[in-house]
């Protein structure tokens, strides 16, 4: 084959290549329709309506001080509205571009950028752990006695990125409690969720029964393995701790800071710029006040976690909780992984792996989570036997925030629907707003 033949044949190679990916942009929504025309979208109007009667009935009955929802369905976005009062002190009204604590919707979002490093030929996800982080546990408790001592056995196999990504690594699991109680640690419960009240305000988020005087996230993963592991990696679920691993994990392969690297790789491609962990002083005001409903009465709440965002020290951030932002902006990562992928132009993750962590279920069964819990990578598998509402559909998924933010993300119906308040304790009022939603798609 002469030259110009050679050039002539990578030249229609890449020409396919390149026509196959605007193909693809073009397929999916790159940015909300805001002003969709509803006689052309399959839409029920009166239930519009309905929807606002329902999210303001919360308010009047006082089960929450304000809640903003966002659904786009097809990227048309077909409903976005708040109601309430954002600081019921000031009677400050809530507004879309209010700023909400997301905290475990921060697990999503490190999730996927771990898979970016995945997909730049980085680290694989069924790579062991200690491949990349020598010290991490490699032996699980069997028995603790009462002085603080413990007996071990190996682990039956290595902890994996997997188990990290689905809960299910055994870190911070069954016995460690003991042992961590036997030192009289505090508890690991948050701040204000039952844990000790920090006497300062801390430079970030952070999870409770770790160190608040702590700069790094890397301070608090290399103290956490020292312990061993509850449970055998992939035997059973134990909620968020893994993440904070993972996230620390994302620190030492990418070689920046976990804040650096989510931002470059996720946040500004996808045009996320008011979703951050921290903030300069002046933003403190764009967020939401929590509060509580204590015997059908609203009361205030902490709000350390909002004012830990424009702390002068700026270096601590978590992967499991810490990031903050509108409900807009979450709704951009929302119709990324509807997308498979993309949004705002820029492609994220590839189709396949938005498949690998949406689509397989990670867990043994039964688990921890309930008869018929399921979790992929990242986020909760929905099926017959565990729904919010029963319209949901079987591929979607989803999870949701400590204080009560929620989003679901549902492929068969091209839907994406959230649901934000801020509330340490209130009622289980997301389904209600769902149920609603799913009728007014119908």
């Amino acid at each position: 084959m002469n030259t110009f033949r050679i050039y002539f044949v990578v030249f229609l190679v890449l020409s396919i290549g390149f026509n196959g990916l605007s193909q693809q942009l073009e397929n999916v929504p790159q940015s909300f329709n805001r002003n969709p025309d509803y006689n052309h979208i399959e839409i029920d109007q009166t239930q519009i309506k309905s929807i606002d009667s329902l999210l303001q009935s919360f308010v009047d009955e006082q089960k929450l001080n304000c809640v903003t929802a966002f659904v786009a369905k097809n990227g048309n976005v077909v409903y976005k509205n708040a109601f309430g009062l954002k600081d019921i002190e000031n009677q400050i009204p809530a507004s879309i571009d209010d700023y909400y604590i997301l905290f475990s919707q921060t697990k999503a979002i490190t999730t996927v950028a771990f898979m970016t490093l995945v997909e730049k030929g980085l680290v694989k996800i069924d790579d062991p752990v200690s491949k990349y982080f020598p010290e991490i546990p490699d032996q699980v408790v069997t028995k603790v006695y009462d002085d603080g001592t413990y007996e071990t056995r190996p682990v039956a196999s290595p902890m994996t990125f997997v188990h990290l990504m689905s809960h299910s690594s055994g870190i911070n699991a069954g016995l460690v409690g003991k042992i961590k109680q036997a030192e009289r640690r505090q508890s690991d419960a948050p701040a204000g969720f039952g844990g000790m009240m920090p006497t300062e305000t801390p430079a970030g988020q952070h999870s409770g029964g770790g160190n608040y005087q702590a700069q790094y996230l890397e301070e608090e993963m290399l103290a956490l393995a020292k312990y061993p592991l509850g449970f055998d990696p992939g035997t059973e679920w134990n909620y968020h701790i893994s993440t904070n691993m993972l996230a620390y994990l994302v620190e030492r392969i990418s070689g920046q800071s976990l804040r650096t690297y989510v931002k470059e790789n996720v946040l500004i491609p996808l045009g996320m710029d008011n979703t951050d962990w921290y903030y300069e002083p002046g933003k403190l005001s764009r967020f939401v006040k929590a509060y509580s409903t204590v015997n059908g009465k609203l009361e205030s709440a902490t709000n350390i976690y909002s004012e830990g965002t424009v702390s002068p020290q700026q270096t601590y951030c978590e992967g499991a909780i810490g990031l903050n932002g509108p409900i807009e902006d979450y709704a951009k990562f929302c119709q990324m992984l509807l997308n498979k992928g993309e949004f705002n132009g820029k492609r994220i993750l590839k189709p396949e792996t938005i498949e690998v962590m949406t689509t397989i279920n990670r867990l043994p069964e039964p688990n921890a989570g309930g008869k018929g819990f399921q979790f992929g990578l990242g986020f909760e598998l929905y099926n017959e036997l565990k729904k919010p509402v029963p319209a949901v559909s079987n591929t979607a998924f989803a999870w949701g925030g400590m204080f009560g933010t929620e989003y679901i993300i549902d492929p068969e119906n091209n839907l994406i629907a959230l649901f934000y308040i801020n509330m340490a304790r209130r009622d289980a009022l997301y389904p209600q707003y769902l149920d609603k939603v799913y009728q007014m798609i119908k």
